[in-house]
């Protein structure tokens, strides 16, 4: 659910097991993930892109700063999260961002989690080799 008050707006983005909380606000860009800044926290160059996605298509990277809390999975999945969220949390501040975010496929919540290894077998696919005799 996303919410708006006063100068801040804020929105739950989710990816796997991950879930993110997302507040923006106007401002110069700064990126804060769990207190620290955004390459201090995603390592990887792909899941920095990932969480600027959002505000590069909106041209509102040096517009707004976004602060969020992230909470399970892997940094994978914390990235999508966050992605997800600054998408919900743009729309709420502009609906006219709708239509480009929609189009580039960031306001669908991405369901695939991973499957559960069920009992008796080896995974949770893969059966034990069938024998006849």
């Amino acid at each position: 659910m996303a919410t708006a008050t006063s100068n801040k707006t804020y929105a739950t983005g989710r990816r796997k097991r991950s879930s993110a909380r997302v507040w923006i606000s106007p401002g110069t860009g700064k990126i804060v993930v769990n207190g620290k800044p955004l390459h201090d926290y995603f390592k990887r160059l792909s899941s920095e892109m990932m969480v600027k996605q959002p505000l590069a298509l909106t041209g509102n990277e040096a517009k707004i700063d976004v602060s969020a809390t992230v909470k399970g999975g892997g940094l994978n999945g914390q990235s999508g999260a966050m992605r997800h969220g600054i998408s919900r949390a743009l729309i709420r501040l502009n609906t006219e961002l709708r239509k480009i975010l929609k189009k580039n496929g960031l306001l669908t919540r991405d369901s695939r989690v991973k499957e559960r290894k069920k009992y008796g077998q080896k995974g949770a696919r893969k059966r034990f080799q069938f024998s006849k005799r």
